[in-house]
C-alpha cells in the first residue's frame, strides 16, 4: 500500500518532492536487495540527504507507528533490506559525504552511503587504507558493512568491520540521536559501538562512521597454486595456518567457477584444475619472499599441480579481479544462483565440501564454490533457473540443508551475510530459549517497538505476543 496522503506531504515537507517516492516502478526496484528469491514491495522510498531530515522522518514514522529500515546499494544477499512487512525504505545513498580526514591518528569519518572502495580511494595518496573487503566492495557501502559486520578476503589477517570502526553517531527508531564509541579503541563502559555493529538495522541507522585506517603494506606477494583434488587444496589451507603462517588471503575457487571466469575476466587459471588457491601476503619487505618460500614449498608436498607468484602488480590484479568477480562470472553458467554463507571449522572443509556437492546432486542442481578458506567461511553458489519454480524452490530447500550440515559440523549461519529474513527460522537450531529471549531484550532496549527492520534476525512466529513480553520483562510500555 503506497504511502497515505497526509504522511506522504509531510515527508515532502520534510525532504522535498523528488526525494519521496511511491510510484510502482520505485516500489518494484525496491522489493529485494541481492536476495531475490522473497521480494516485498515497501509503503514508499524516501532519500533523506542529512542527518536533521533523517530524524524528522523517523520521527515522523514513530509517532504513526510506521515500520521503516534504512538500505545502502542493496548488495546485501540475507534479505535484511526487504521490506516484507510493507515498510518503508530509507535509501541511504545520498548521504555519500567523506567528512574528515585524521592522517596523524589515521581515521577517516564518513557518512553511511560512502562506497566501501572510495574509503580506500580517499587515502590512498596517505599511504593508508580500509581493510575490510567485501567483493562488492565497488559497490557496497559503510553503513551496509557496519549492519552486516562484513569481511572480505583480507580480514583473515586484519579482522572483519568491528574490528576497524571507532566510532558512530546513530539514530534510534524514536528519533534521538546518540554517539557510540570514540576516536579510539577502549573507549570506558559497555561496548556499545560493538554491540551496534552487527545488529542488522534493528537497533538503530548510523549517520557518521569513523573507521580505522591501516598503513599500506610495504609489499605484497600473491601465490596461485592449482591441484586436482579438491581435498588436497583443503590439506594445504590447514598445513599453512598449522604452519604458523597467517595470510593477508587465503581463497578458494573451484572448477565451475575457474570455467566460469575463463569465459568472462580470462585470468588464465587452469581449467583442468578442480581447485585453485589464492594466497596473499603482505607485510614488511624483508622476510616475505622466505614465507612464500615456505608456502611453495606446503603447495608442493600436497600435490599441486601449477604453482605460480604473480611477476608484477598487474597480474596481482588481474587475479584479485577474478576473484571478486567470482559471482558476477556465474551468468556464463546459470540464469540464477542463491548464495550461502556458513563458517564451518578448517578441519572439516574437505568432508564439509563432499556433503555440499553431494546435495546438488540430490536436488539435481549444480553448485559452484568460491570462499574465504582460511577461516572457513563458505559461499556454495547454488545454480538454478528463477522461472522455473519447482528449481527456486529446490535451491532453497538445498541452501537450508547446507546450513544445517554448517551447524551439524560446529560452525554457524553467517560469516559476513547476516542473518536478515533468510535464516531468522534456523536461529533456534543455532541458539538456545534461553539465548535468544536474551538476545530479543537487547533488541527491545534499543528498538521496543520492532518499527525499525521487523521481522529480521530472530525466529518469525508468535512475534507480537514476544514482543510484548520481552518490552514487559524490560519494564518498555508497548
Amino acid at each position: 500500500m503506497p504511502f497515505d496522503s497526509r504522511i506522504k506531504q509531510q515527508l515532502i515537507d520534510y525532504l522535498g518532492k523528488d526525494w519521496v517516492k511511491d510510484d510502482s516502478v520505485t516500489l518494484y526496484s525496491y522489493s529485494c536487495d541481492g536476495l531475490t528469491l522473497h521480494p516485498a514491495e515497501p509503503m514508499g522510498v524516501i532519500f533523506p540527504d542529512n542527518t536533521d531530515e533523517l530524524v524528522a522522518a523517523v520521527k515522523l514514522f514513530a509517532k504513526n507507528n510506521i515500520t521503516f529500515l534504512p538500505r545502502g546499494a542493496g548488495t546485501g544477499l540475507s534479505g535484511g533490506a526487504i521490506p516484507n512487512q510493507g515498510s518503508v525504505v530509507i535509501e541511504m545513498n545520498r548521504m555519500n559525504r567523506i567528512l574528515d580526514v585524521d592522517e596523524v591518528n589515521r581515521t577517516i569519518t564518513v557518512e553511511p552511503g560512502v562506497v566501501n572502495l572510495n574509503i580506500s580511494k580517499h587515502a590512498s595518496p596517505l599511504g593508508l587504507h580500509f581493510v575490510p573487503d567485501p567483493s562488492s566492495q565497488k559497490a557496497c557501502t559503510i553503513g551496509g558493512n557496519v549492519g552486516e559486520n562484513s569481511g572480505g578476503p583480507h580480514t583473515l589477517k586484519y579482522g572483519v568491520t568491528v574490528n576497524h570502526i571507532l566510532a558512530m553517531e546513530v539514530i534510534l527508531p524514536d528519533g534521538e540521536c546518540i554517539e557510540l564509541g570514540g576516536n579510539y579503541f577502549g573507549t570506558p563502559g559497555p561496548d556499545l559501538l560493538g554491540l551496534f555493529i552487527g545488529s542488522e538495522g534493528t537497533f538503530g541507522i548510523a549517520t557518521k562512521i569513523t573507521c580505522r585506517l591501516t598503513a599500506n603494506p610495504e609489499r605484497a606477494i600473491t601465490l596461485l597454486g592449482s591441484f586436482s583434488t579438491i581435498r588436497d587444496a583443503c590439506q594445504t589451507v590447514s598445513d599453512i595456518i598449522g604452519n604458523g603462517i597467517v595470510p593477508a588471503a587465503l581463497e578458494m575457487i573451484d572448477k565451475l567457477v575457474i570455467s566460469a571466469l575463463e569465459q568472462t575476466i580470462k585470468p588464465g587459471f587452469p581449467l583442468d584444475a578442480e581447485a585453485i588457491l589464492i594466497i596473499e601476503l603482505e607485510d614488511l619487505k624483508d622476510g616475505l619472499d622466505e614465507e612464500a618460500s615456505e608456502i611453495e614449498a606446503i603447495l608442493k608436498k600436497n600435490n599441486a599441480s601449477t604453482i605460480r607468484r604473480a611477476t608484477d602488480d598487474a597480474e596481482r590484479a588481474l587475479i584479485w579481479q577474478a576473484r571478486k568477480g567470482s559471482f558476477g562470472a556465474i551468468g556464463k553458467l546459470s540464469p540464477s544462483y542463491y548464495t550461502q554463507d556458513g563458517v564451518i571449522p578448517r578441519s572439516s572443509l574437505p568432508d564439509v565440501l563432499d556433503k555440499i556437492m553431494a546435495i546438488g546432486d540430490s536436488y539435481g542442481l549444480r553448485i559452484a564454490n568460491v570462499f574465504h578458506a582460511g577461516d572457513g567461511n563458505l559461499h556454495p553458489l547454488i545454480l538454478y533457473n528463477s522461472l522455473d519454480e519447482k528449481e527456486s524452490q529446490a535451491a532453497l530447500d538445498a541452501g537450508m540443508e547446507i546450513l544445517q550440515i554448517c551447524l551439524d559440523t560446529g560452525g554457524s549461519l553467517s560469516g559476513e551475510h547476516g542473518i536478515g529474513l533468510e535464516k531468522n527460522n534456523l536461529m533456534s537450531k543455532a541458539f538456545s530459549e534461553v539465548d535468544l529471549d536474551n538476545m530479543q531484550q537487547v533488541r527491545v532496549a534499543f528498538n521496543p517497538h520492532e518499527l525499525l527492520n521487523p521481522g529480521k534476525i530472530f525466529p518469525t512466529p508468535g512475534r507480537c505476543g514476544e514482543i510484548k513480553m520481552l518490552a514487559k520483562k524490560s519494564g518498555i510500555q508497548v
